[in-house]
């Protein structure tokens, strides 16, 4: 078996980040508030999401949700539902980098008003993690299905 890894590079250059979730809309309705991403059109003969949803039946309304970077620089978000809860831990996150080039009480202040942005909009502050030798300080947060990200 050849190894996935110091070979060519792979010709696929795009990627779309997957959140298992309770509530695919709600959720990516939050990270189009903080990352600035926008919800795609209604499908085709539709004129809002509603109408679509409700055209489904009822085991499929509300299953996934998307949303992409309209700048097409980022990575588009997908949201589906899934019927067990969070239970640990993510073994992935997103890094919300508002504190790039920003050092000491600067990056802090920075971090501090992003984080009661996002607290409004139903993030939770979770701690800081304070700043050392090989690391910038930055705040861990939770989404508001409890999905933990990094400010940065």
């Amino acid at each position: 078996m050849r190894p996935c890894y110091g070979g060519r590079m792979a010709a696929i250059k795009q990627f779309q980040v997957t959140f298992d979730c309770a509530q695919p809309e709600r959720v990516a309705r939050f990270w189009c508030e903080v990352l600035g991403y926008a919800a795609p059109p209604p499908p085709e003969g539709f004129a809002r999401w509603d109408d679509y949803r409700h055209s489904l039946p009822p085991e499929d309304r509300d299953a996934w949700f998307a949303c992409s970077d309209p700048s097409g620089v980022g990575p588009r978000l997908y949201f589906q539902r899934v019927p067990e809860g969070k239970v640990v831990k993510n073994r992935v996150h997103l890094d919300v980098r508002v504190g790039t080039g920003l050092v000491g009480e600067e990056r802090l202040a920075a971090l501090e008003a992003e984080c009661a942005r996002l607290v409004a909009l139903g993030a939770v502050r979770v701690r800081l993690l304070p700043a050392d030798e090989e690391n910038e300080s930055c705040l861990l947060m939770q989404d508001v299905e409890g999905n933990e990200f990094c400010l940065d």
